[in-house]
Parts: structure tokens; C-alpha cells; sequence
């Protein structure tokens, strides 16, 4: 990698959603953790239970991936 993980999860909306980009492109809005974990199932990318807490694999921005507005 370079130094970027290939994931970003953005900070909860208003309305609990959080923007997920991997390698730079929109893949979708989460509103729970298994929303982020189907979207890296379907990019072929770790989802196990410890790939959330992988610093070089996600970047959690605004809370961790226990932290949503929902």
C-alpha cells in the first residue's frame, strides 16, 4: 500500500449515513457496520471481524465503526 488505506469511512451525516470511498470512488452510504462490510465483500477486500479495526486497511473519519447517528 501507500501509506493511504483504501478505505475511507466518512463522519456520520445527519441522518446516520456515513460515505464510504475505496480507492478514491463513492462506493455507497453505510448507516451500520455490516453496510460497510457488504461494501468491501463486493470489492473483494477483508471482512473479517478484524479488518473494521485495521488502520491500514480503513480510515474511520469522525468515530470508529461503532459510531454512528442512527
Amino acid at each position: 500500500m501507500d501509506g493511504q488505506p483504501p478505505v475511507v469511512v466518512q463522519p456520520p451525516a445527519t441522518d446516520g449515513g456515513r460515505l464510504v470511498t475505496i480507492h478514491g470512488e463513492r462506493m455507497g452510504v453505510a448507516y451500520s457496520l455490516f453496510d460497510v462490510l457488504d461494501l468491501l465483500h463486493r470489492e473483494g477486500l477483508p471482512t473479517t471481524d478484524t479488518a473494521v479495526d485495521d488502520t491500514e486497511l480503513i480510515e474511520w473519519q469522525g468515530g470508529g465503526p461503532y459510531d454512528w447517528n442512527n
